[in-house]
Order: structure tokens, then C-alpha cells, then sequence
């Protein structure tokens, strides 16, 4: 296989990430109106789009913000080539900022219960369709792996063996969805859904970043250190939330 892996949509050559980044968003919005017509949504349909709405713009601008401060490299070239500077994202980033933006408009609304539970389900197919992007987009996507000698390893074109951690994320993604079903079919508390999945996907990043080229601080790099601090953040609500995790998994096991 050489990457970056070019797909023919209509006779056309297009770039994996392209493709894969119109078909994650494009699933994420189809999911979500699915979702808001099979489930009760607390937000009538305006309040629910406004938020939507700043979900993405503040994610557009989180991802960007994050990836040039983790690249120090990336974060020289502001001042001299901003457009240039702000070509990276970063998942995290956008995570944080869209719910940055999202609850700074709540605010503005006047709500005050949580709404991220509905999006839970549009953002793990999302993230997970964009990863196939990423994997297929090989060495200049900068999200593949150091060197392994496993067997599962991937020579992304420059001869080294490496970890395919798009494709780790991408099966973590599928049983983080699982444990999201199990825990929202008990009742749990409104916004349970949205902070499992938010601290699961950080947990996850913060180790598999481990086998990711960066520049570390501590140990760590800028991202894992981001990850524990939103982790910290939400760190009263883990002793309840690892229960319900518990009670849904006994639950699932008796059953079966």
C-alpha cells in the first residue's frame, strides 16, 4: 500500500482526508438529527442548532489553537505565517474548544442543564470515520506511531515499521460506544453519557500518545498534559461514573 492512499470518488482522485473529513461531518450531522428525532431532546430545534453551532466553530478554533501550541515549531511561525501556522488540528483541542463555546452560549441562553448527551454517539462516529482518514493519509497526517517490531506494524513509506494508532483509536472508539450504550440504557444522571465518553477518549489519548513522536514536558507532551488537566477537572464525577460503568457491565454480564 503507498501513502498517502488517493480514493476515486466519480472519476475523481481525492485525498483521504478530504473524503473521510466530508464523511465524518456529514455522518456527525445526519446522526445527530437522527438522534434529536428518536430521542426527547431537553433543547427545542433553535436552541439545539445554536449550540451545534458553537460546538463547531469553537472546536474549529480549539483544534487549531491546541495543535500550534503543542508544535513550538508550529507556534514560531504565528507571528510570520499565521494561515500557515493554524494548518494542524487536533481532536483534543476541539473537544475542549467546543465545549468551551458551547457552554459560554449557554449561558448566554439561559440553560443551564446539560445538553452533550445527544452529540455523544455523532462524535464517536465522527472521530472514528475521520481516523480512517488519517490511517490511509500515512506519515504526512502526523498522527501515526514510533517504531515497533510487532507483527501489526505499518511502513507508512519512509522503511520503518511503526504503530498504526489511528487504528488503535478507531477499535477503541467502537468499545467506547458500547460501554456509552450500556451505561445510558440504566438510569443514569442527564450528561452522564457526554462526561464517560469525554474522559474515556481523554484516558485513551493520554496513553496511546505515549506511542506517538512529540516533544514531552515532564514525560508528557502539551496534549497529554491538556488530557489530565480536563481529566482533573471532571475527577468529582469519576467515582460515580466508574460505578455506573460497573453496574452496567454486571448488569450485561448477568444476562448473558
Amino acid at each position: 500500500m503507498q501513502f498517502p492512499v488517493y480514493l476515486v470518488v466519480g472519476g475523481t482522485s481525492v485525498h483521504p482526508h478530504v473524503l473521510f473529513d466530508v464523511l465524518a461531518y456529514g455522518s456527525g450531522l445526519w446522526l445527530l438529527t437522527r438522534r434529536r428525532a428518536d430521542h426527547h431532546d431537553i433543547l427545542d430545534t433553535r436552541t439545539r442548532w445554536i449550540v451545534s453551532a458553537a460546538a463547531v466553530i469553537g472546536g474549529w478554533i480549539g483544534s487549531h489553537l491546541l495543535f500550534a501550541v503543542e508544535d513550538l515549531a508550529t507556534l514560531r511561525l504565528v507571528s510570520a505565517d499565521p494561515i500557515r501556522a493554524l494548518e494542524g488540528k487536533t481532536i483534543i483541542g476541539g473537544l475542549i474548544g467546543g465545549l468551551a463555546a458551547v457552554e459560554f452560549v449557554k449561558r448566554r441562553l439561559g440553560v443551564t442543564r446539560a445538553t452533550g448527551d445527544l452529540l455523544v454517539v455523532p462524535l464517536l462516529a465522527g472521530i472514528a470515520i475521520g481516523r480512517i482518514g488519517c490511517f490511509l493519509t500515512g506519515l504526512d497526517d502526523g498522527t501515526s506511531g514510533i517504531a515497533t517490531s510487532l507483527p501489526w506494524g505499518v511502513d507508512f513509506g519512509d522503511g520503518i515499521s511503526r504503530h498504526p494508532t489511528q487504528l488503535y483509536e478507531i477499535a477503541f472508539l467502537l468499545m467506547l460506544t458500547l460501554v456509552v450504550a450500556r451505561v445510558t440504557a440504566r438510569p443514569h444522571q442527564l450528561g452522564d453519557a457526554f462526561k464517560v465518553f469525554l474522559l474515556g477518549y481523554l484516558s485513551f489519548r493520554f496513553l496511546v500518545d505515549f506511542l506517538k513522536p512529540a516533544m514531552r514536558v515532564g514525560g508528557v507532551s502539551v496534549l497529554q498534559w491538556t488530557c489530565v488537566a480536563i481529566i482533573a477537572y471532571y475527577a468529582p464525577h469519576l467515582p460515580r461514573l466508574l460505578g455506573e460503568v460497573r453496574q452496567a457491565e454486571l448488569t450485561n454480564g448477568s444476562r448473558s
